[in-house]
């Protein structure tokens, strides 16, 4: 076992950057400045070669924070000894954007193996802007790969929010001496382009795109830029994306037997911190068990068809909420949506929409959204009812909050 993991809710507000040493625990408040992320990097770089785990955390639940009532694994009424893996290096928090949040523990071999990867399929090590939350496994990595690139990262400011003008103005401090990376939520790479900053976009060799569904749309607009978008599925739980445009980095293998997909390979998580079911559920005879439904096409891609509980069972047939979203994408007037069951005395449960509009002082008539998913979907897909919103409720790196939307929509 790798140290006593105390209880953050004994422990002292921290110093200005939010670093505390609670046994072989590293805890580092990630609020978003510069300063946090570089004293993060510098907490991984030890936890890497066998110094103390690093267990980066928001403001709201980190010692002092906004928001002390916030549940953690690690904040209890007493301290706790928790059975962490002596090859530990980080605890990550899941988004939680389909149910509770897990601690996820990843080693150091699992990190490295998933930027080395990275590395390999990108076009080598290079330089790095980190512009994600780093305390959730996209934003880490980031700091990981260039770690492991000898590389300093360029760091936003994202404290107050992403700025895409900021974006612009940091990217081009990045040397251009070699490969220049970066990794975005979908909705950030929206909003470069919204704000006419696709000549900074386009200035990184590659930009991972993840955290959420990719829409086709979004990547042919940004490549109409010249964008080099790649898009990377992957979680917590696999070190961050370990698929890359369909294709398994080098050592991941995928599988899709039983419709649901499989991972295996160095990248997987040793499990949830203090939660042995959940472990035994998810990782089993050296595979990670997603949620996520999903095929390999004819040219070995992987297509991830949506999430097992995102289907709904309206009038006695299941329509997949990804598709009618993908499907309302595809209208002209609408930029974004996110879809959900709700329960119906008639239909058991309904189909129903929150739309993003494309102007948003000129939204779609919602009887032409339904009639374009209808012709594209079929009759039962269609939505019962839409609600426009000025933005989608997020949670985590970019994730719709379907709980939030479901809230709203029953409203």
């Amino acid at each position: 076992m790798k140290g006593v993991f105390t209880s953050l809710c004994d422990v002292k507000t921290p110093p200005t950057i939010g670093v505390t040493q609670n046994g072989r625990v590293r805890v580092v408040t990630v609020d978003g400045t510069p300063d946090a992320a570089r004293e993060l990097r510098r907490a991984l770089s030890d936890a890497l070669n066998g110094g103390d785990t690093v267990l980066p955390v928001p403001p709201d639940v980190a010692p002092g924070g906004a928001e002390r009532g916030v549940r953690h694994a690690l904040c209890t009424e007493r301290p706790v000894r928790l059975a962490a893996p002596p090859t530990s290096a980080a605890v990550i928090r899941t988004s939680g954007s389909t149910g509770t949040p897990k601690d996820v523990l990843l080693s150091a071999r699992a990190l490295i193996a998933s930027a080395h990867a990275t590395h390999a399929r990108l076009g080598g090590p290079g330089h790095w802007l980190l512009a994600t939350p780093a305390h959730y496994v996209g934003g880490l990595q980031v700091l990981v790969r260039s770690l492991l690139a000898g590389t300093e990262p360029g760091v936003l400011d994202l404290s107050d929010s992403f700025h895409p003008e900021e974006f612009a103005q940091v990217s081009k401090a990045l040397p251009a001496n070699d490969p220049r990376y970066t990794a975005l939520v979908p909705t950030q790479l929206a909003r470069l382009l919204d704000a006419g900053q696709a000549a900074a976009a386009a200035s990184f060799d590659a930009i991972v795109v993840g955290g959420a569904a990719l829409p086709a749309e979004l990547r042919q607009r940004a490549e109409d830029h010249g964008v080099r978008v790649v898009s990377a599925y992957g979680m917590s739980e696999t070190s961050g994306g370990c698929v890359y445009d369909g294709i398994p980095l080098d050592g991941v293998r995928v599988d899709t037997q039983y419709g649901r997909v499989r991972l295996a390979g160095q990248v997987l998580a040793d499990g949830y911190l203090d939660d042995e079911a959940a472990t035994a559920a998810a990782f089993r005879d050296g595979w990670f068990h997603t949620n996520d439904l999903g095929r390999v096409a004819a040219d070995g891609r992987l297509e991830v068809l949506g999430r097992a509980d995102d289907v709904i069972n309206t009038g006695g047939v299941k329509v997949a909420a990804h598709a009618v979203a993908d499907a309302l994408r595809g209208h002209p007037g609408v930029r974004d949506a996110c879809v959900v069951g709700v329960p119906d005395t008639e239909w058991g449960e309904a189909v129903v929409a929150a739309v993003v509009p494309a102007d948003p002082d000129r939204p779609p008539a919602p009887d032409d959204l339904a009639a374009h998913v209808r012709t594209t979907l079929g009759s039962p897909s269609t939505p019962k009812r839409v609600r426009f919103l000025a933005e989608l409720p997020l949670r985590g790196p970019g994730k719709p909050d379907h709980d939030a939307v479901r809230r709203m929509v029953q409203e």
